[in-house]
């Protein structure tokens, strides 16, 4: 029956308006835990997803480029080729609505309101890795072990590497216009950008990017990139000494022969030379460009199909300066991202340094926890519970007495410098605080055992001395053989083992 143009469009006007009914009525119900957030958010993406596509559609109907919509307009008033004819036409469609109810007798009206109230209970599928815990944590591993084999890392841990990939400004420009560089760039932001769509997808990252490439080529075309400024102070002309190897570094050619065979032939093909022979051809045909403008070197130098540069100021590598330009905007890129995903950053670092406290039995204990609370938060029934003072909850989920909250001291606050100054309410809480990992995790980074020794004691300042002390201590109860093992001569005389030895060699004992 909705074979006609005029009743698809109608469908599509009466499926927008009911997906945005439904959208405000998802929105309104508060989530019970991150999990629903999670899945709410997912559900009026596909909807808005929905949405868009229908319109799209509804454009190219009322667009008739093909005069469809028209046509039809026409035949239902009754234009015909031989004239205008009203009744014919009303009859006709009298008559097709007949003939399909004839044939289709046990036809029924379908409640579409049904159909789409079941959009609101179903769960969408959204793949996380085990590490990442449902959107929690990011899974950076692969790009870290990809980091510190690469030749612009460095040999750190991996909650070393969560402060330092964010921070791409920080790693040498020579190290950065090489092809691995721009392969983990490239793909250390598709993890993100990946990432941040599941998390939120409700967010448009395009109009993100848009803002931020608009800014970037602002900042470009001034010579403001971090990490981009030459000495030019423009960012897109790369200066011919600095390309890819700083030759001021280098007084000979066997010590530029020690930066190795890749990074020669990166420079040389960077300049537009030749890029073959030994290792020792590839340095010295690169070291006469420190005293020799590229411009006045003899043709045999240079490789096949490129061309000398111009001695009027041109660029002299334009393809080496969209290189370092496309790079740059990758490395804005991943800073924007690391912004927008700073809070799950700082609860990754959170999460591997307590991993790094536990046991794999703790571990599992507290994985299955998480898991029973994300059953208990998910009760949709759970009806908000009236809490002006903002007490503990009990075991029960209800607050607990103020009395007992009194009796316990829970208002008391005690902050601890050793665990990052977090704070503990409550006597009981702080001194349980010295057994947990993030006690022990503080007292490991200051290289103090966690003894019973350091008690009650929060200040690293305070600490330090304490573990000095003791150390000292130490020192003075140390086992020292020649002054206290002991030796007897035959007369029956003690003496030390210093001065047992001494007496025996001048031949008095």
């Amino acid at each position: 029956m909705s074979s006609t143009l005029l009743e698809v469009t109608r469908a599509s006007h009466e499926e927008i308006e009911r997906l945005e009914r439904l959208i405000v009525k998802d929105m309104q119900n508060e989530p019970a835990s991150s999990k629903d957030r999670l899945f709410q958010s997912h559900r009026v993406r596909d909807m808005i997803d929905t949405i868009t596509t229908t319109t799209e559609k509804l454009i190219d109907i009322y667009e008739d480029k093909d005069n469809a919509r028209k046509d039809e307009i026409a035949a239902l008033g009754g234009q015909t080729a031989t004239g205008t004819n009203v009744f014919s036409a009303f009859y006709d469609r009298l008559k097709e609505i007949r003939e399909y109810h004839r044939k289709h007798p046990a036809a029924r009206v379908v409640d579409a309101n049904e159909e789409y109230e079941e959009l609101l209970k179903e769960e969408p599928r959204i793949e996380f890795r085990g590490e990442e815990a449902f959107g929690r944590y990011l899974d950076l591993h692969e790009l870290y072990n990809e980091y510190i084999n690469s030749k612009f890392g460095e040999p750190i841990e991996y909650s070393a590497y969560l402060d330092v990939f964010s921070e791409p400004h920080k790693i040498p420009r020579k190290s950065k216009l090489t092809r691995q560089y721009r392969e983990y760039l490239e793909n250390l932001l598709e993890y993100l950008i990946y990432f941040f769509e599941r998390t939120e997808p409700l967010q448009d990252l395009n109009r993100i990017f848009s803002k931020l490439s608009t800014d970037f080529e602002e900042r470009w075309s001034n010579g403001m990139v971090e990490g981009w400024e030459n000495d030019n102070g423009e960012n897109g002309n790369v200066p011919t000494q600095h390309a890819v190897i700083d030759l001021d570094y280098y007084s000979t050619v066997e010590e530029l022969m020690e930066v190795g065979p890749e990074m020669l032939k990166e420079a040389l093909g960077a300049l537009g030379l030749k890029t073959g022979g030994t290792v020792q051809q590839r340095a010295e045909r690169l070291f006469l460009t420190k005293h020799t403008p590229v411009e006045q070197l003899d043709r045999k130098h240079f490789a096949k199909g490129s061309h000398r540069p111009e001695q009027n100021g041109a660029p002299v590598a334009p393809k080496e300066a969209d290189n370092s330009k496309e790079i740059a905007l990758l490395e804005a890129k991943l800073r924007k991202m690391c912004e927008l995903l700073h809070e799950t950053i700082v609860r990754t670092k959170e999460n591997v340094e307590k991993k790094q406290a536990l046991t794999y039995e703790e571990m599992e204990a507290e994985r299955e926890e998480e898991e029973v609370q994300a059953d208990t938060e998910s009760d949709d029934d759970e009806q908000q519970i009236y809490n002006p003072l903002k007490l503990p909850m009990g075991w029960d989920g209800k607050p607990i007495p103020y009395w007992l909250y009194k009796l316990h001291g829970l208002g008391q606050e005690f902050k601890c410098e050793i665990c990052g100054n977090h704070s503990y309410w409550g006597r009981r809480a702080f001194e349980r605080h010295f057994k947990e990992w993030r006690h022990q995790h503080g007292m490991r980074c200051l290289g103090i055992p966690n003894t019973k020794n350091f008690n009650e004691i929060t200040s690293i300042k305070e600490a330090k001395i304490l573990w000095e002390r003791i150390q000292e201590r130490q020192g003075l109860n140390k086992w020292r053989p020649d002054l206290e093992e002991e030796y007897e001569d035959k007369e029956g005389n003690i003496y030390n083992k210093k001065t047992y030895t001494d007496l025996q060699r001048q031949g008095l004992i």
